[in-house]
């Protein structure tokens, strides 16, 4: 698509809306405008909620809001509104529970189609442009909702108030009570437990998120249950030594598209790295583990170097994709890597992240990892721990800039305040375990 003709996203601030201004889909904003329009054309919304660094949001641009054939559908048969979930989370809180209700999951890039007065009536997230692996192509979805927004107006109008007075009943849910008791919490635990993966830490399958919210209630109650502490402990390990932890450059991904914590789903949120750099250097605490106070100063560096502006405040977050590619920035093949570090250091990095000729991502390449605990890794080669991280700070430095020299991610530079009091947080706790007057 030849970027000619910018709509009225142009006008926006939003880096997300941003990226789509030179769709040529006749965006809107969420506005009086946008809605009065539905109203006075009598068509209905087209809402797709995502974010600046969603990787599949920008693939589903790149396949569809970019095609000018599936744009032409959109813009005759209903009003195309995009939000940023950032900026609107009460729009997005609404309309994701409708497309969970509709659906059974969520997710990003979410695609609700809406009546006039704001009623959802269809939806689902991530929707490719042929059909493929069960999922009908976006093409085919805008057509047959459009037919049958024509021909079954009633049926459409019957199940959005239906959906509407779910919503209703969910938004009205009055708490229980205003303290937790020993049994509610105690069940807690125990689910916690059955969910546990023993054997790569976390909670389920893959994907597999960083459940921070679930990890600090464990380290809450780390003393009074032994098979709670024994699963954080396994958690935090694996975690720190995987690739959802940036290894060179610090920081965590936002999931592991893997059991193992090995590849990430690259982008990285800043309310992930707030939480995470808390949990480990309080952790670090509790365990009296260094390693684990190395992570959170890591994270916390890492947000120091490329989430903070000029004036001090925290950016969002930072894209999974450079170049059109995901993880293309941070993946390394055998190749870089002798080429950053030469013959005898590229090899003991090698073995230390796990590098081989057909590494773990695409391209042949990998993602950095630790192939153990660190007090394994410098047993191994000899050396004392003292030993193995000053040689592995310096290889890591090369590697680092290295990587410098590639194409950046982009950067959402939205300063949220929840987000911003998260980070605040986190430095507080830095300050307090580190000593650290930065």
């Amino acid at each position: 698509m030849t970027k000619s003709k910018a709509n009225r996203l142009i006008e926006e601030t939003s880096p997300y809306l941003l990226q789509h201004a030179y769709n040529p889909v006749d965006w809107f904003a969420w506005s009086e405008e946008a809605l009065a329009k539905a109203k006075s054309d009598d068509k209905p919304i087209l809402l797709s909620i995502g974010y600046a660094a969603c990787h599949w949001c920008h693939v589903m641009e790149h396949e569809s809001f970019e095609d000018a054939d599936i744009a032409a559908i959109m813009n005759e048969h209903f009003v195309p509104i995009k939000v940023d979930r950032e900026e609107r989370p009460d729009l997005d809180d609404i309309y994701m529970r409708s497309v969970q209700m509709m659906t059974g999951h969520g997710g990003w890039p979410m695609t609700v189609f809406l009546t006039p007065d704001l009623k959802p009536f269809y939806g689902g997230t991530y929707f490719p442009p042929q059909d493929r692996h069960g999922l009908p192509s976006f093409r085919r979805v805008l057509l047959s909702v459009a037919k049958t927004w024509d021909e079954k107006r009633e049926d459409v109008e019957a199940s959005s108030n239906e959906m509407a007075g779910y919503l209703q009943q969910m938004s009205q849910v009055e708490p229980s009570g205003t303290e937790l008791s020993n049994d509610s919490l105690d069940g807690a635990i125990e689910r916690l437990l059955m969910i546990a993966d023993r054997q790569w830490g976390g909670f389920g399958g893959a994907p597999k998120f960083p459940q921070a919210s679930a990890l600090f209630f464990m380290l809450r109650k780390s003393s009074e249950n032994t098979q709670l502490r024994e699963v954080l402990e396994l958690t935090l390990n694996k975690m720190a030594i995987g690739g959802i932890h940036d290894q060179i450059g610090g920081g965590f991904a936002r999931y592991s598209v893997d059991r193992q914590w090995i590849v990430p789903h690259f982008e990285k949120m800043l309310y992930d790295n707030a939480q995470l750099s808390r949990l480990y250097l309080e952790s670090s605490l509790v365990f009296n583990n260094d390693y684990y106070k190395r992570v959170g100063k890591d994270v916390l560096d890492f947000v120091l170097s490329e989430l903070t502006s000029e004036d001090g405040a925290f950016y969002s977050s930072l894209d999974a994709d450079s170049e059109g590619e995901e993880g293309k920035f941070y993946a390394f093949n055998q190749q870089e890597i002798n080429e950053a570090l030469g013959a005898e250091d590229g090899a003991f990095a090698c073995q230390v992240y796990g590098v081989t000729a057909t590494g773990n991502f695409e391209h042949a390449a990998t993602v950095l990892n630790l192939q153990d605990l660190p007090e394994e890794l410098a047993r191994r080669a000899n050396l004392s721990l003292t030993q193995f991280f000053d040689r592995l700070d310096k290889i890591n430095e090369k590697l680092l800039a290295y990587r410098a020299k590639r194409i950046r991610p982009g950067c959402d530079e939205k300063v949220l305040t929840a987000w911003n009091s998260l980070m605040i947080s986190a430095f507080v706790t830095g300050y307090r375990v580190l000593q650290d007057e930065r």
